[in-house]
């Protein structure tokens, strides 16, 4: 595995003072009639001096090669000069977005859903990227699919299946972003590639099993709200009951408790208006 080698050229200015004052040499040489000389300085500016000028850009790398062996990179941002016979690749250590597609796959219990996810990433070790991978941007397209759904078979996407999971997809976002970041830290590292953040961007389920769980969360969220109801009315009757003993209203046997409970829960717990009936008799009548 290459390791990368930073390196600080000398400036180019001298070089290109030294590039204009053999230019200038020859063109006298020539005017001179001196044709020989001015040919031989004129093929030496070109093939020594010119050649070995670079300009890099700020967040930009110059990856040096000379005759297939790592040189080094040059990382600074300016104009340099280097030695002529070295191969020049440039490449941008700039931060980079991912969009990642949506990828239908299936989570820890088995239900097909829909994922994507936004990785912003950047080169970190330029010998790695150059030389460890065939391509770069490729390798992190394809390893950060895998990791995404290497994640969703990892979790559940929410509990109401598996109530005692601790982490899901749809609740854990921080800590489904943070895991899915180290994962990609981890398989990207071959290729010099630092993941600075990674998060999901699209999750839900699938297409086929979306109505059944919307009625399934509609479902729940109702049982949950009559289960509220229900203890609500339950300490409203409880209490109802206790301020007409305490105050000495009325006094009720348990038959006619029953029947003010069940009157009560009725009209407490009912999801529709109660019409009351006016009893004109007595109590038992």
């Amino acid at each position: 595995m290459y390791q990368e080698k930073i390196i600080n050229p000398p400036s180019g200015y001298l070089a290109l003072v030294l590039f204009l004052g053999l230019l200038a040499t020859a063109i006298f040489c020539f005017a001179a009639e001196s044709f020989v000389f001015g040919s031989i300085i004129l093929t030496l500016d070109f093939l020594l001096v010119m050649p070995g000028l670079i300009i890099v850009n700020p967040n930009e790398s110059k990856v040096l090669t000379l005759f297939g062996q790592y040189v080094g990179t040059v990382k600074s941002d300016g104009f340099f000069w280097v030695n002529p016979f070295t191969s020049k690749s440039k490449l941008s250590l700039r931060a980079r977005n991912l969009n990642g597609q949506q990828l239908k796959v299936n989570d820890k219990m088995g239900n097909p859903i829909e994922i994507a996810a936004v990785i912003v990433w950047q080169v970190k070790e330029t010998a790695k990227a150059t030389f460890a991978v065939e391509n770069y941007l490729q390798y992190v397209n394809i390893q950060s699919e895998a990791a995404v759904r290497h994640l969703a078979n990892s979790f559940a996407y929410d509990n109401m299946e598996d109530e005692s999971a601790e982490i899901t997809l749809k609740d854990g976002a921080e800590k489904v972003s943070v895991l899915l970041e180290e994962e990609l830290n981890e398989r990207l590292s071959r290729a010099g590639i630092e993941v600075i953040e990674a998060r999901i961007s699209h999750l839900a389920y699938a297409q086929e099993i979306a109505s059944a769980m919307l009625q399934r969360q509609q479902a729940t969220a109702v049982i949950a709200a009559r289960r509220l109801i229900v203890e609500g009315a339950v300490g409203m009757v409880e209490m109802a009951l206790e301020k007409l003993s305490q105050k000495g209203i009325v006094e009720l046997d348990e038959e006619r408790k029953a029947a003010m409970v069940s009157n009560l829960l009725v009209v407490l717990c009912g999801d529709r208006h109660v019409q009351p009936v006016v009893n004109t008799g007595t109590l038992y009548n």
